[in-house]
């Protein structure tokens, strides 16, 4: 495999820009909302607490254009609408509830971490 080819420039800034979507303050939520089943678009607005309607539904846009989730319309009056997670969303549930058993088993370490450090710079500036 030729290592110059994976780390090129476009390589570079497709993966940013994927991480950069899946990374946002929403698009986890969402994901993490589905992985326990399909959920309407008003119970995905309760359950994803602060999130405005316009933000929710430009989120499930963009992740259905990712294929990572599925928009099922049912045939009633009104239609009914139902957003469910593809496998590839499912992954990326997978993917997020490990960074936040990580982000849970190391969070003491790190406040102290940033309690050293401002009190470092502190220091540091009225020195």
């Amino acid at each position: 495999m030729d290592v110059t080819a994976t780390h090129s420039e476009a390589a570079c800034r497709g993966v940013s820009e994927i991480l950069s979507r899946v990374g946002d303050k929403w698009t986890i939520q969402v994901v993490v909302a589905l992985r326990s089943g399909s959920r309407r678009f008003n119970g995905l607005k309760r359950e994803v607490n602060g999130i405005s309607q316009q933000m929710l539904t430009r989120t499930l846009k963009t992740l259905e254009r990712d294929g990572m989730v599925e928009r099922a319309v049912r045939d009633t009056t009104p239609p009914q609408v139902e957003y469910t997670l593809t496998p590839l969303g499912h992954s990326l549930s997978d993917t997020a509830r490990q960074l936040a058993q990580w982000a849970t088993q190391h969070r003491d370490r790190i406040a102290e971490n940033r309690e050293r450090y401002d009190s470092r710079r502190m220091a540091e500036d009225e020195g």
